[in-house]
């Protein structure tokens, strides 16, 4: 039986962070108590031209209260990203989820962890870095205004890379990992693909385990119409290709399982 539902749920708050950056908390019946790090939501827009929903990934989750987060990059004008960031306290959306697969935690256990984020895959690395009961290290790429970094200092070690060299080491996390000397025993990351094929080849020569979240384009959400396949080494069972569907089979891989 799939654990995913869709509700109609209150907004609680929604704040501009950064440039173009909004976190929306949003109250829950269902969601909260079965979301795990690395999942993510599919949003409705009021928009009857805008057939398919808007994925989003899990900033946070409390369970206790019944709320997650999401925080989110508004693409452009009349897109559904822009409607979301209209909404206001009270308001209602209509919400799925939680979707995909997450980071898996106990890959984690008695190892150091390396948590890497960049742009928009940074969010996500938050509620991970708060379940991981391990020893961590957190590198976050921007391309310059930061967003979430005091809250990521709460949980360990907090390294920035940014484009225009505003803060932290200039360039990417690749280039922050080399200049402090990071090094770790499992890696957990979310970004542009530029990135996690980076990662991918980083950890593969440091003979590291690494999980990686992809960021593709998505439709229907929950693995039906095929849109959002990246290349897999092993022939996926429901296409019988070398596909897997990152919203149904991820987003979350072992980097050695997919081609980047």
């Amino acid at each position: 039986m799939s654990n995913k539902r869709k509700e109609s749920a209150m907004i609680v708050s929604q704040e501009c962070i950064a440039a173009d950056i909004y976190s929306m908390w949003i109250q829950t019946e269902k969601i909260a108590s079965l979301a795990v790090p690395g999942q993510f939501i599919s949003m409705y827009t009021k928009d009857g031209s805008k057939l398919l929903p808007r994925p989003i990934s899990l900033c946070e989750i409390n369970r206790e209260k019944k709320l997650i987060r999401v925080v989110y990059r508004v693409t452009g004008e009349g897109t559904g990203t822009e409607q979301f960031s209209e909404l206001t306290k009270g308001d209602w959306i209509d919400i799925l989820g939680p979707l995909g697969n997450g980071f898996p935690l106990e890959a984690a256990k008695g190892k150091k962890a390396m948590l890497i984020g960049g742009g928009i895959g940074v969010p996500p690395m938050l509620e991970l870095a708060k379940q991981l009961d391990t020893k961590k290290v957190l590198v976050m790429g921007y391309r310059d205004e930061q967003f979430l970094a005091e809250e990521f200092c709460e949980y360990g070690d907090f390294y920035v890379a940014t484009e225009d060299g505003s803060a932290g080491t200039k360039g990417n996390v690749m280039d922050a990992i080399a200049a402090n000397g990071l090094d770790a025993e499992v890696i957990f990351a979310c970004g542009p693909a530029p990135m996690l094929r980076a990662i991918k080849q980083y950890a593969e020569e440091k003979n590291i385990v690494c999980y990686i979240s992809t960021e593709e384009r998505m439709a229907c959400g929950i693995g039906a119409c095929l849109a959002c396949v990246c290349q897999s080494k092993e022939v996926d069972g429901h296409s019988h290709v070398h596909n897997k569907r990152v919203c149904k089979d991820g987003p979350v891989f072992l980097s050695t399982e997919v081609e980047i």
